[in-house]
């Protein structure tokens, strides 16, 4: 049941769901997970400024240019962050993670690479936990040229069906073919699928994004300098302070956060055709979590492009019952099989 990514909430309502539970498991099962990652040495040198790091071959590429390397190599600890971030999609209902067994660095990582992630299970263990099971897993970090760079052993706990925090308001998973999380590949692997095909959607559905997010303080304020936005109230404290305005999140990172939350069941665009109707009706606060739903309102063929077909889609955001933004937008997506899915690995 856990290969499905959606609930269903009520007729033609549906809710974006994620994770593998452990009665899905056998030793031998491997994943190939999607999407791909670009690491750039911009990348490098921000993770080691911000940690402090003086090992000076990750940002110094006057002092690595005269190392066996040639130039900067990336931080090894921001690799493996990225690898085990690229995972959490098919293992979304792990509870923590018990120990790392080994983690090898097989060969140098460079910026300007793109790194994915593979796991394979290598074995579960009943712990006699009603909510959890253990699982060992090995997690194969690989670059552009798929060559394995990283290997990661490590054992984790992770959610038996129905016992996940989130399964308690019991809705039942939809298990529409349409809604299957993983395609597999000939060699049997499964792989990671994000996003509707074009034939997917139908007039009136609902999508629940999920999860939701909490916006911060700190990222409205780096929004809005790197855009030039020089209005001082949404970076200057003592500005608010003597006008007594209150800390809000940029309007335009507002937009951007909700959109982004509905790109998991949109993922197959081709190009985003543009918005109209674009309301904010009410501010969000720093730390104030958004929820996001989409429903499709039309559905018509691309006239000149035959493999993409135009969605028209409403959707909403929420602060709890408030609602804080709304829109409609047209989108170009793929039809089924169409893309450069296969080609790039997907």
């Amino acid at each position: 049941m856990s290969c499905y990514g959606y609930l269903r909430v009520g007729p033609h309502r549906y809710r974006e769901r994620f994770g593998l539970s452990y009665e899905d498991l056998s030793p031998g099962m491997r994943i190939r997970h999607r999407p791909a990652i670009d690491v750039t040495q911009r990348d490098n040198q921000l993770d080691s400024v911000d940690l402090i790091n003086n090992a000076h071959l990750h940002y110094d590429s006057q002092y690595a240019a005269r190392t066996e390397w040639g130039t900067p190599l990336t931080v090894s600890t921001m690799t493996v962050q990225r690898f085990m971030g690229m995972i959490s999609r098919s293992w979304y209902r792990r509870r923590r993670i018990l120990r790392i067994d080994n983690l090898a660095l097989t060969a140098p990582v460079r910026g300007d690479d793109t790194l994915r992630s593979e796991s394979e299970v290598i074995s579960v263990t009943d712990l006699g936990d009603r909510d959890v099971g253990q699982v060992q897993l090995r997690i194969n970090g690989i670059n552009r040229s798929g060559a394995i760079v990283a290997r990661i052993d490590c054992h984790i706990e992770l959610y038996r069906a129905g016992r996940h925090p989130e399964d308690q308001h019991g809705l039942p998973v939809c298990t529409d073919e349409r809604f299957c999380l993983y395609h597999k590949d000939v060699d049997g692997v499964r792989t990671e699928q994000t996003g509707l095909w074009y034939e997917d959607l139908a007039l009136d559905e609902t999508y629940e994004h999920w999860p939701p997010r909490s916006l911060m303080a700190y990222e409205s304020r780096q929004a809005a300098l790197r855009s030039l936005e020089i209005n001082p109230r949404w970076q200057d404290a003592d500005y608010r302070a003597r006008t007594g305005i209150a800390d809000e999140i940029w309007e335009p990172l507002v937009l951007g956060a909700v959109t982004a939350l509905t790109t998991r069941t949109f993922g197959r665009v081709v190009a985003n055709l543009g918005w109209t109707d674009i309301e904010l009706p009410a501010p969000v606060a720093p730390d104030e979590t958004i929820r996001a739903e989409s429903t499709v309102v039309g559905l018509r063929a691309s006239r000149s492009r035959p493999d993409q077909g135009i969605a028209t889609v409403d959707t909403r955001a929420y602060s709890g019952d408030r609602l804080v933004c709304s829109y409609r937008r047209n989108l170009l997506l793929y039809r089924r099989g169409q893309g450069p899915y296969a080609e790039a690995g997907y």
